[in-house]
């Protein structure tokens, strides 16, 4: 089977692509290696380099297979921060490339969205605490710093289920929560690889805030893993899918565990968000998702522990 991979060039996009070669299937990769590296293309699938904007180009790269991950997108809080406008260009103007371009094939494609598009907790319409379900109202205000990127997410998220109900598009939406591993960049405030980063150099770990705020974290393998079996899932179309860990941990626990695990007493350095990411872009308390649907639909198990995933960004760190 032929596939492409959107965003091939990137920390999700890679693993992807070597977990399909492994399949014995035919990988296209479109990347604009903006935040994206050549090197993280697997050798054996073809990378062309090009915006995921360009419609011409796009559309001829999805008339050459059957199935598409559309992964191209804005990359990271820090790159949010510094150009909204074109996190809403690339997550808006692209995404509807691809699917438009899928359309006109008949190309089986899963987006990747993201868990920003729930929003503020303290807004749900359920109990603090409870995990995000796929079906749950978000909590996304227009004007705040942060949630232009869960908007143009959502928006993304809207067209690609209107083709579906429109014109049966066979698509699947993913909601990725925090995907760790090797080959992931510190630069565009990835909290593991900042910590790995940090922690092999010898420095205090910067911990934004107080560190109170919880997270949960799914080893890369594990998450592509799941967006092989949703691609391989009929039950999938047309749905909404979480991907995510079940354990939840503080920031600040998250930082004592790679302290130590790289055997490290450098500690932890306490830095205000706002000295990161300016005022008004706020942080988000606690992400945890409920994945009961993705079991449901494909039976799928993580494999890999919260620290393997901390271990193998060491291991990557310690040989950058």
């Amino acid at each position: 089977m032929r596939v492409l991979v959107t965003g091939g060039a990137g920390f999700i996009g890679g693993h992807l692509i070597r977990h399909l070669l492994d399949a014995g299937h035919e990988v296209l990769a479109l990347d604009d290696l903006s935040t994206g590296h050549r090197e993280a293309v697997p050798s054996g699938a073809l990378l062309v380099e090009g915006d995921v904007r360009d419609r011409a180009r796009v559309a001829h790269l999805v008339g050459e297979v059957e199935v598409v991950f559309h992964l191209a997108a804005a990359v990271g809080p820090a790159l949010v921060a510094r150009d909204p406008a074109g996190t809403w260009s690339r997550n808006v103007r692209g995404t509807a490339a691809v699917l438009d371009a899928c359309l006109e094939r008949g190309a089986r494609v899963l987006v990747l969205s993201s868990s920003e598009v729930y929003g503020d907790e303290r807004r749900r319409a359920v109990p603090a605490g409870q995990p995000m379900r796929e079906d749950e109202l978000v909590a996304i205000d227009p004007g705040a710093r942060r949630d232009v990127y869960a908007l143009s997410k959502l928006a993304a998220e809207s067209y690609a289920l209107a083709l579906y109900r429109s014109a049966l598009l066979p698509v699947t939406v993913v909601r990725p929560f925090n995907v760790i591993g090797p080959g992931q960049s510190a630069r565009y405030g990835m909290v593991v690889a900042r910590f790995a980063e940090a922690a092999v150099a010898g420095r205090p770990l910067p911990v934004y805030g107080d560190g109170s705020q919880e997270r949960c974290f799914l080893h890369v393998d594990d998450a592509v893993t799941a967006l092989l079996a949703l691609a391989a899932s009929p039950a999938a179309e047309g749905r909404i899918v979480n991907v995510g860990g079940s354990e939840s941990i503080a920031i600040r626990d998250l930082a004592a565990r790679m302290l130590a695990l790289a055997g490290s007493r450098a500690g932890i350095e306490h830095v205000p968000f706002e000295r990161v990411y300016g005022e008004g872009f706020a942080d988000h308390r606690s992400r945890t998702p409920d994945t009961s649907l993705l079991r449901e639909l494909t039976s799928w198990t993580p494999k890999r522990t919260l620290d393997d995933a901390l271990y193998d960004a060491l291991v990557v760190a310690r040989h950058a």
